[in-house]
């Protein structure tokens, strides 16, 4: 018999262990900065440990969080699974990373457990990449890498995800992807084909497969030359990750409605961001191709990137 409360320190060890890793990679590849860190309590129950990098060598805002909370399931909750009352304990890393070269694309991560006190638990999370601007390569690269980590797993993994993704981080009001996607997956559960080591064997590959996907983009496009043009359409593009995250993004909409710790929940936002009335790119400009490129259902691993 499984013991529930071993399980629940184990995955938030892990998590937690998980967080320092990847803030050790991020600043091996930026070597300009460090995290600073801030550990906060909930008074509710439980705590975590925000992590955030500023004005680096290439990052120019981040922030890698990890949590371990819990208490009385909030109302949402309840409503969801027709509960009365019930405890919760929920416990990940999340991560948003801005960078100050355009040419760096915009990553966010989130792995995530959660489980109520009637027995009832899923895992959750997801990569996506927002790039200012589309480099075919690196989309290729970027998709590549999460499929590898999917078809270990489950063939059926990538494409369902992949697809989830696109529909989740899409922008109905501007008719556009946030970026070129990832993968997304909530509520995996055990079932007759998954068991509880499978998805979380799923799910910690996720979180591994961060450090070296972003990593490498670090340093592949830090160096790339830009100038003003750039620098403000990367102003524009943030915008538009902006409101993704207060119109539509579930986890920040819960946090503001439910009286979470405000500078965790907006440490996705980026330093600087500009809206400009009716902005066009010219046509046939880098700009308005990587428009062209925010759209769903894009197979990435069937584009050809140009020689």
């Amino acid at each position: 018999m499984v013991n529930l409360q071993e399980r629940k320190i184990f995955i938030s060890n892990w998590f937690e262990s998980l967080q320092a890793n990847i803030c050790h990679a991020l600043e091996q590849a930026d070597g300009g900065a460090s995290f600073q860190e801030d550990i906060w309590q909930r008074a509710e129950g439980g705590g975590g440990k925000t992590r955030v990098i500023q004005n680096g060598n290439i990052l120019e805002k981040g922030g890698v969080l990890f949590s371990a909370v819990f208490g009385k399931a909030p109302q949402q909750i309840l409503s969801r699974f027709q509960l009365e009352n019930a405890n919760f304990f929920a416990t990940g890393v999340s991560i948003v990373l801005h960078p100050k070269n355009p040419m760096v694309p915009i990553i966010h991560m989130n792995v995530r457990y959660f489980e109520l006190s009637d027995g009832q638990w899923w895992l959750g999370g997801g990569i996506d990449l927002t790039p200012h601007y589309v480099f075919l390569e690196d989309a290729i690269f970027f998709h590549t890498e999460l499929k590898k980590v999917c078809d270990k797993w489950h063939k059926e993994y990538y494409p369902k995800f992949k697809k989830w993704a696109d529909d989740y981080f899409f922008l109905k009001h501007r008719n556009e992807t946030r970026g070129i996607g990832g993968i997304f997956f909530d509520e995996l559960s055990e079932n007759e084909t998954f068991t509880f080591q499978d998805r979380w064997g799923f799910v910690q590959d996720v979180g591994l497969a961060f450090a070296p996907i972003y990593t490498t983009l670090m340093q592949k496009n830090s160096s790339l030359p830009y100038g003003e043009t750039e620098k403000m359409w990367q102003a524009i593009r943030r915008s538009r990750y902006v409101e993704f995250n207060l119109v539509y993004d579930i986890g920040t909409k819960f946090g503001l409605e439910t009286g979470g710790r405000i500078e965790s929940i907006l440490i996705s936002m980026p330093p600087t961001a500009q809206w400009h009335y009716n902005y066009q790119p010219a046509k046939d400009s880098p700009e308005a191709q990587t428009l062209s490129y925010l759209k769903k259902g894009i197979d990435w691993l069937a584009i050809h990137s140009p020689k």
